[in-house]
This record gives structure tokens, C-alpha cells and sequence, in this order.
């Protein structure tokens, strides 16, 4: 009793030492844990706002730029075993800055591909205070728009191996250095902040972090509204332009220095500090017996490396075992990849169904979308707490969710824009390599490599003005771009030749934006109801001391079979609907051109299946539920019950 007596006058001490250094304070910490947890975030929910803008900069095919999107959960599914093991062992608030400032690092590589390749190339044909412009009829020889010899070309693929490398690089150091801030971040916090207290400000750091990808799209707004050569040329081309690049790479620096400066505070924070108290002297003395009777957390604390991991392995199977347990992680992986998908390519799917600029289509999912699927979780949690659902009904909530969401996609198969009429393009879903040349524009020798979108009085795009045959422009030297295109021997109104205007011609569709957006965002919203109700099927379906091994368990399975696969199967999805691809030195880059009409089947179908899957998990979860409960009714009649019943309930139950 003395020994407790001296422990607690040393941590009175202690604390009111502590009063007077806010790094010794449990509240500061989690206030700049919110912080670098929301800028973490930032970093890698901007990868995703920008990667369209990066895949039509450096010519990348969508299955590639989906490669490059998921590759920092490489390092997760890697490390975890490790993060389980040391979360205990370490200092953890200077890991967390560590991690933190491989973050910012890896920022700052994304960004690299800028500054080591050369001005964006469209530029050069685009020179319109030169005559010389290859864009027109007859196309000059010679000059940029020509073949490129074979020591060029092999450059030039040199270039792209070493801008994907770099790119797949930064995304390893992101998944590094996110390894260890949020599960040391929070097993901190649970360590030292007081019991009542430590659910509350779990609560306030998922809250503040839920804003990241939010604040990621709406940062890829305002940054791709910029030219992406804005350091490098003074550049005013129209934000409509099909070929139109956003300053993507602005973005990762400025969401470097963000981590950057979030990472300052954690090399002051102690290896231990006070734990937290706002409780009575008897809840004192309850939480000091309790800690007490805790005695497999130390006993874990003992084991060496190589025992934990094959200790690992033991857990895995135990809990793979458990029907309920696998059912759920396979509801949540199919939920998952549905997430993936649509944080990965919603952006660049808006982009190519309603003829939106990047910027615009960012804005959409930063201020609609994620704030929809946010509320869902919260509205979901709520509603556990307050409504006190069991296994069973959660089962359900989930189920009903679930069936809501795949309801709202249904529409969205219908909600869209067919391609535009686009001269030589066959619409009817094979894809190609380059168009060949109209018989009204052959004698313009039209390189296959032009693409410069005009659209023509008679409502037809063309790939450049000399597809379109035009002799002739006019040009405003102000704004530094061509305003009208003039002598176009394809475009023939009244037995002359027309004009065309810069740009792709309008679908006429907009007016199914906003039922999609909305109707989306519900099916979103649906969708995440079901993410607390899952979380907590799993925690009571399995046994009290794997509650963290199972949910370690859970996050590996998810990045593994859904974070890492999901889009690159959606970005080999979106390819199958190419009906033009760009040729860089005959090689197949970037789509041009897609089926607008099966990219929306497709895309949307692919989110029907995953749901469909997840709903159809969710169903068999239910059963197993509403059976074990039967059973455990059953047993427990048959134990208060004499042998003449139980004989009865047998007879019957076989009847």
C-alpha cells in the first residue's frame, strides 16, 4: 500500500511538472497527431487527385497509372507483423516523425518527374507565332510532328522507365514512412490518456484525418487549374482543351512541406510520459488491479522477434477458422475495392463522361463525394451506439445498407454521354492505334501522331486541323492561341469549304451531371454505413485476446486482396474501352479517345459486382449469425430443461 501511495505522490509530481511542457500533455499530443494524420493524407489522397493528369502527361496507360496509385500499400502488407511487434518496444513519437519526414520526401520524389523531363511536348506544334505550325494542311517535313529516329525513341522510352520508376519509388517511401503513424499514434494515446478520455479523442483524430482526402481532391482543384508548365513557360491555353495538363505536380510539394511541418513536434515528445487522470482515487486503484490481472500483454512484451512471427501464422489460421470473421473481411474486401476504384478513377470517369477539365471533377468529389461517404461512417456509428445493435442486427443493418447502395447504382448505367462524333473513329468498341487518313485530307500528309481536337460546322471532332484539312487560321497573339481554323476541305457547307474551332465538340449532356453526382454520393453514403457495423461484427465474433490480432489480420487481408489489386483490375477495365490510343514512337501510351457509353458500363458494372459480392457476404454472415444463436438457445433449453422435453424438442426439431 506505501508502494502505491510513494507511485502515486511521483506521478502528482510528475504531472505537475508536466503542466508547464505541453510535450508532456496527452492532448497536445493528440492535436498534433490530428494534424499530421489529416497532412499524411493530404499526401496520399492527392496521388490519386492527380493521377489522370499524370497518366495524359507522360503517357500512361490506366492499368499503369492504377499500378502507380496503389503501390504504397506495398509496405504496408509488408511491415505489419514488424508494427505489431515493436508498437511497444520503441520510442514511438520519433518514429512517428521519421515516418513523417519519409513522407514529406516521398512528396517531394513525386514531384521529380517535373523538373527532370522537358516542357510538355504539345507545346512545340502549338507555336503559333511560327509559321511553321505542323498542325495545318499541308503538314510541313521534317519538323516535331514527323518520326522520330530510332535514337530518340530510345530515349524517350529510357525517359519513361526512369519517370515510372521514380514515380513507383516516391509511393514506396509514402507507404514507408505511413507505416507506423496512426497504430503508434493511437496505441500512444490509449497508453497515456485516461480510460474515459481515450475512446473521445480516438474518436477526434478519425474525425479530423476523415478530412484528408477531401481537403487531397480540393487541393488537385486549384492546382490543376494552373498549367502544368507554369515554371517554365507563360503558357494561356483554354482549361477545356482535351490535351489541357494541370500543374499536378505542385500539389506534392506543397503537401510535402505540410508533413513536413507536422513532423517537427514529435522529437520532443517523451518515450513515456504521465498517464491522464480525471478519475476518483477508488477508479485509481481499479485501474492499477486491472493492470495487474493484465498479464499476457507483458508476456507478449517478452517474446522475441522470430517468436512473434511464428506465433503470427497460429493467430491467422485461428482466426481464419472462424466463418463469421472471413465473411466479414471478404464483405469488407469487395467494399473496399468498390472505395478503390472510385477514389482512383472517379475523377478521370467524370472527366471522360461529361467533358469536365480535372479541376472540376476533383472539386465534385472533394466537396460531395467524400463528405457523402464521411457521414456514412459517422451515421453508422451512431446509430450502433445509440440503437445497442447486436451481431445479428448489425448483420442486418449492414445487409439493408448494402442492398440500398446497389439500388442508386442502377441508374448510374444509364445516367451518361455517348461518344462524340469524331471523324474515321469506329464507335462500336474495337480500339486502335491511329486513324488512317480521310480521302479529303490525304494530300495534307497528316502525321499519325497529331492531335490537336478541332470541332467542325458540321458537328464531327477531328484530330487535328490537318485531319480536318483546314489551309488557314486565325490567331490570337494576346492570349497566345489559335481561335479559328479556316479553307477545311473535310467540312464542306454548301459546296465550300468550312471552319472548324479549337476544342472537342460538345456531347449535350450535361444535364445528367448532377442526377449522377447525386444519386452517386448517395450510393456512397449507403455504402459506408456499413463500415462501424462490420468493425464491430468482427470484434465480438472473436475470441477477447485476438481482438488485435484480428484486426491486424483484417487490415492485411484488405490491402492485399483489395487496395493493392482494385485499381489496377479497374484501370484494365477502363482500357478495354479504348477506341484510340496515342503512339509514341510506336509504341501504345494514353488513351485519346474512349467508348464513353461501355466505359460507364463497365466502370459502374465493376462497382455493381463488388457490391453485389459484399452484399451477398453480408447475407451469408446473417445466417450463420441467426444459426449459431439457435444452437446456443437450444443448449441452453436443454440444460434447464428435464430429459423428457429435451427428448420433445429433439423429436421435433427432427420433424
Amino acid at each position: 500500500q506505501r508502494q502505491k501511495m510513494a507511485d502515486e505522490i511521483k506521478s502528482g509530481l510528475l504531472r505537475r511538472i508536466s503542466c508547464r511542457n505541453p510535450f508532456h500533455t496527452i492532448k497536445f499530443f493528440v492535436v498534433c497527431q490530428g494534424f499530421l494524420q489529416l497532412s499524411q493524407l493530404l499526401t496520399s489522397g492527392y496521388v490519386r487527385s492527380a493521377i489522370s493528369s499524370i497518366e495524359k502527361r507522360f503517357g500512361l496507360s490506366s492499368q499503369t497509372s492504377g499500378m502507380v496509385a496503389s503501390f504504397n500499400e506495398v509496405p504496408n502488407t509488408m511491415l505489419i507483423i514488424f508494427v505489431s511487434y515493436f508498437g511497444s518496444r520503441v520510442h514511438r513519437p520519433r518514429f512517428i516523425g521519421c515516418g513523417a519526414i519519409l513522407v514529406s520526401l516521398a512528396g517531394c520524389i513525386l514531384a521529380l518527374p517535373h523538373f527532370i523531363m522537358g516542357p510538355y511536348e504539345y507545346d512545340h506544334s502549338l507555336s503559333g507565332l511560327s509559321s511553321n505550325a505542323t498542325d495545318m494542311c499541308p503538314a510541313k517535313q521534317g519538323d516535331a510532328a514527323a518520326s522520330s529516329s530510332f535514337g530518340e525513341c530510345a530515349e524517350s522510352r529510357r525517359e519513361d522507365q526512369m519517370v515510372l520508376g521514380v514515380l513507383l519509388f516516391g509511393q514506396t517511401l509514402l507507404g514507408l514512412g505511413g507505416v507506423p503513424i496512426q497504430p503508434f499514434g493511437i496505441s500512444y494515446i490509449d497508453d497515456y490518456a485516461s480510460k474515459s478520455n481515450s475512446p473521445l479523442y480516438v474518436g477526434i483524430l478519425f474525425a479530423t484525418t476523415a478530412i484528408g482526402p477531401g481537403l487531397a481532391f480540393i487541393l488537385g482543384s486549384v492546382m490543376l487549374r494552373l498549367y502544368v508548365d507554369i515554371d517554365k513557360v507563360s503558357a494561356c491555353e483554354l482549361p477545356n482543351d482535351p490535351r489541357w495538363v494541370g500543374a499536378w505536380w505542385l500539389g506534392f510539394i506543397i503537401a510535402a512541406g505540410v508533413v513536413a511541418i507536422a513532423a517537427i513536434p514529435y522529437f520532443f515528445f517523451p518515450e513515456e510520459m504521465p498517464r491522464e487522470v480525471n478519475m476518483s482515487f477508488a477508479e485509481i486503484h481499479k485501474r492499477d488491479l486491472m493492470e495487474e490481472l493484465r498479464t499476457k500483454p507483458k508476456d507478449l512484451e517478452n517474446f522475441t522477434l522470430m517468436q512473434f512471427i511464428k506465433m503470427f501464422p497460429a493467430a491467422l489460421l485461428r482466426n481464419i477458422r472462424n466463418p463469421i470473421f472471413i465473411m466479414v473481411v471478404l464483405a469488407l474486401i469487395n467494399l473496399s475495392s468498390m472505395v478503390a476504384g472510385i477514389a482512383t478513377f472517379l475523377a478521370k470517369f467524370l472527366e471522360q463522361q461529361f467533358s469536365l477539365t480535372a479541376s472540376i471533377a476533383n472539386m465534385i468529389i472533394g466537396t460531395v463525394n467524400i463528405p457523402g461517404a464521411m457521414l456514412g461512417i459517422i451515421l453508422g456509428g451512431a446509430i450502433m451506439k445509440n440503437c445497442r445493435l447486436g451481431i445479428r442486427k448489425a448483420a442486418i443493418m449492414c445487409i439493408a445498407s448494402m442492398s440500398t447502395c446497389l439500388l442508386f447504382y442502377v441508374p448510374l448505367l444509364f445516367l451518361g454521354c455517348s461518344t462524340q462524333a469524331v471523324a474515321g473513329l469506329d464507335s462500336s468498341g474495337s480500339s486502335a492505334v491511329g486513324l488512317p487518313a480521310a480521302e479529303c485530307s490525304r494530300h495534307c500528309n497528316c502525321s499519325s501522331a497529331l492531335f490537336n481536337p478541332v470541332c467542325g460546322q458540321n458537328g464531327v471532332e477531328y484530330l487535328s486541323p490537318c485531319h480536318a484539312g483546314c489551309s488557314a487560321r486565325s490567331f490570337n497573339y494576346e492570349a497566345n492561341k489559335a481561335v479559328n481554323y479556316t479553307g477545311c476541305s473535310c467540312i464542306v457547307l454548301n459546296g465550300t469549304a468550312g471552319r472548324a474551332a479549337p476544342g472537342s465538340c460538345s456531347t449535350r449532356c450535361s444535364h445528367f451531371l448532377m442526377p449522377f453526382i447525386m444519386i452517386a454520393c448517395l450510393a456512397g453514403f449507403a455504402g459506408t454505413l456499413t463500415h462501424t457495423p462490420s468493425f464491430v461484427v468482427i470484434l465480438r465474433s472473436v475470441k477477447p485476446e485476438d481482438k488485435s490480432f484480428a484486426i491486424g489480420i483484417q487490415f492485411l487481408l484488405l490491402r492485399l486482396f483489395a487496395w493493392l489489386p482494385a485499381p489496377m483490375l479497374y484501370g484494365k477495365t477502363i482500357d478495354t474501352t479504348c477506341l484510340l490510343w496515342q503512339t509514341k514512337c510506336n509504341d501504345r501510351a494514353a488513351c485519346r479517345y474512349y467508348n464513353n457509353t461501355l466505359l460507364r458500363q463497365r466502370f459502374v458494372g465493376a462497382q455493381i459486382l463488388f457490391g453485389a459480392c459484399s452484399f451477398l457476404s453480408y447475407c451469408v454472415v446473417y445466417y450463420i449469425v441467426r444459426r449459431k444463436e439457435k444452437q446456443e438457445r437450444r443448449e441452453e433449453a436443454i440444460q434447464h430443461s428435464s430429459p423428457e422435453s429435451v427428448l420433445e424438442s429433439v423429436v421435433e426439431s427432427n420433424v
